[in-house]
């Protein structure tokens, strides 16, 4: 099961008021060009996650997706506002929130030399959860994510990116996290592990009452598998609401467009349109 905080049965998972953050563009200008001017990651942004929901966080690049995760995460320190995991103040609590969180990224950081095994008993044991059945619970975890259990014992190099990330996503279950931050886990998988992915997600939080905060900007996905959809552009919402109650929203002439068309119609433009014009991910 996972940690219980003792603030989670009155607090939301998440609570964010007034969070902005902006990153200072670098590099060299000549005299007579104008001033790059900072980029705006978030904007004021003010969020509510309810306890154990999915809630999906879709926008383009540079929209803020990994800027707000990496804020939950208290790997980034924003300029001004409040955030808060189950209570506890991000940068206040640092540590606190910690205990409570685990975080999938795109990238997956790994001791590169050892082995799926070893990188995940050293996880375990960071967490104070390496019993004598956690290769047990690793063999299991990664059955469930179709990952072969010939690669356990391989070093991470050696390894395929989607078989990283698989080992990624079965390491953060390892540490039954309270709050499971997943900044575009899917990216890069091949359709059947990017199911195995989403049906282990919604498994997380019906048999362990996990939280999960998704960053992706696959709206197929989100509509699937989240409870509950934040729409971000240029650090700021767009538009949030179930994605039922977002496709209801938009109805038009009888028709419930997807959360795809929703999308382009809020936004004026598709998702993929966004991608190429949003440069950097904020």
């Amino acid at each position: 099961m996972a940690i219980q905080p003792a603030t989670q049965m009155n607090s939301p998972a998440i609570e964010m008021r007034g969070i902005s953050k902006r990153f200072r563009r670098t590099g060299a200008r000549l005299p007579w060009q104008k001033p790059v001017s900072d980029k705006v990651a978030l904007a004021a942004l003010d969020l509510t996650v309810a306890t154990g929901a999915i809630t999906g966080v879709i926008g383009p690049n540079g929209s803020g997706k990994s800027t707000l995760i990496r804020i939950l995460a208290t790997l980034t320190v924003p300029d001004s506002g409040t955030a808060r995991v189950f209570g506890c103040d991000v940068v206040e609590d640092a540590a606190q929130v910690r205990r409570f969180i685990n975080r999938v990224s795109v990238e997956a950081a790994f001791f590169k030399e050892m082995s799926p095994w070893e990188n995940m008993l050293y996880t375990a044991r960071l967490y104070g959860s390496g019993g004598g059945d956690t290769r047990d619970r690793v063999e299991k975890s990664l059955h469930r994510l179709g990952l072969p259990l010939s690669t356990l014992d391989r070093p991470m190099k050696q390894l395929s990116r989607g078989q990283q990330q698989k080992v990624a996503i079965a390491r953060s279950f390892l540490t039954s996290p309270s709050l499971l931050l997943m900044d575009e886990p899917t990216t890069g998988l091949d359709p059947r592990s990017r199911r195995d992915v989403q049906e282990l997600v919604g498994t997380l939080r019906t048999e362990h009452g996990a939280t999960v905060l998704l960053s992706t900007h696959d709206l197929r996905e989100a509509e699937t598998l989240c409870d509950y959809v934040i729409i971000l552009e240029r650090g700021a919402v767009l538009a949030e609401g179930t994605p039922a109650a977002l496709r209801a929203r938009h109805e038009l002439d009888g028709v419930v467009p997807s959360l795809e068309d929703v999308y382009l119609r809020i936004s004026g433009k598709s998702l993929e349109e966004d991608e190429e014009e949003g440069g950097e991910e904020g």
